[in-house]
């Protein structure tokens, strides 16, 4: 992915996401995809965000879509304005890539859908499945290796993040499912934010959402604890079941000529004691067999911020022909799914999906 075509793009939005996505292209191999311009619509903070990137900065949409040379636009704004900076950028006949989710609710992902039917370019920048850890577990689910793959936990990431893995391990698209949902409040000790380490000990109460998803023989069972991105004591989860075999995390445990084998994904840097490579994240085996293996080395970037850049350098290269990266369709099925969980834990009671325009 990062030695295909050279590519520009440009961001709309000013805030810590689109410093991140700045941040992660700035560490890639020089010339793979390049900032050419960002709209904020704060006019104060022109002259510093020039200053910050460097590039030319428009405090409109419409002037960057007109003036920034770029191959696709990079949606970083709060979700109900979302839609509105897409179906400009769309009309002005640029390809956007937009962040998740790309609309608040039903009604606006329709709208969306409606611009992808009469021809817009939209992609979503879902990265949760692009993760190299992430890639590698869905990678044993898809490899035969367990079995028929029926069942799936997934305690890593929040709403339409999660159910996206959850759908991809699975194997499901837009078929009908019943939801039924809980939230348990408890105490936990808060961990790091954004800003660094904690400075003091702090107990508050979290939530912690727990649903069930059954797509006919499939389930998907979806957990996550407000505090679990950042926390030192909530765990993320990957657990599959097949007929066969069973991934638990890293462990992978499965049945062979009468006796038990368990193996384990092992994650292979370089820069370690006496290695001499500089550090990077090199990828994840099974067995001696490679399961994930980082194309971006030996670019220095967490395993978060990895799945940031495929998404990225995967819309560049749709823009110039190759494969979609994440459609519109999906990402509002995940949305979708995410919203009547929200239904099903404030009503108590199961609730099952409808088939929506963008169903395929």
């Amino acid at each position: 992915m990062e030695s295909k075509t050279p590519g520009t793009f440009a961001i709309v939005g000013d805030g810590y996401r689109a410093g991140l996505i700045a941040r992660v292209v700035s560490r890639l191999t020089p010339g793979a995809l390049r900032l050419t311009g960002l709209a904020t619509r704060r006019p104060e903070r022109v002259p510093g965000l020039e200053a910050e990137y460097g590039v030319r900065v428009w405090s409109d949409v419409d002037a960057l879509a007109a003036e920034c040379d770029a191959d696709f636009v990079f949606v970083a704004v709060q979700g109900d304005k979302a839609p509105d900076v897409v179906a400009q950028l769309v009309a002005a006949g640029k390809p956007v890539l937009v962040e998740t989710p790309p609309a608040p609710d039903v009604p606006g992902l329709v709208g969306l859908h409606e611009l992808v039917g009469r021809g817009a370019v939209i992609q979503v920048a879902e990265q949760y499945h692009l993760e190299p850890l992430v890639s590698a577990q869905l990678a044993v689910g898809a490899s035969g290796l367990l079995g028929d793959v029926k069942q799936a936990d997934i305690a890593i990431a929040h709403e339409y993040h999660g159910i996206s893995v959850l759908r991809r391990a699975l194997g499901v698209g837009f078929e009908p499912v019943t939801i039924r949902a809980l939230r348990h409040l408890a105490p936990v000790v808060w961990g790091p934010d954004r800003a660094g380490d904690p400075q003091r000990e702090r107990v508050a109460t979290s939530s912690r959402t727990l649903a069930w998803l059954e797509w006919g023989e499939r389930l998907g069972v979806y957990d996550f604890d407000d505090q679990q991105y950042r926390s030192w004591v909530r765990t993320p989860r990957v657990q599959l079941r097949g007929s066969h075999g069973e991934l638990r995390d890293t462990t992978v445990r499965r049945q062979a000529d009468g006796a038990p084998v368990r193996s384990e994904i092992t994650r292979l840097d370089a820069g370690g004691p006496h290695n001499h490579e500089g550090m990077h994240f090199r990828g994840y085996q099974l067995d001696g067999r490679w399961l994930e293996r980082n194309e971006l080395a030996p670019a220095r970037l967490a395993e978060d911020e990895i799945g940031i850049a495929r998404a990225l350098l995967g819309m560049r290269d749709h823009v110039h022909g190759g494969a979609p990266i994440y459609s519109l369709a999906d990402a509002a099925q995940d949305h979708y799914l995410g919203l009547l969980i929200r239904e099903a834990v404030a009503t108590g009671e199961p609730v099952r999906s409808e088939r929506m325009p963008w169903a395929h």
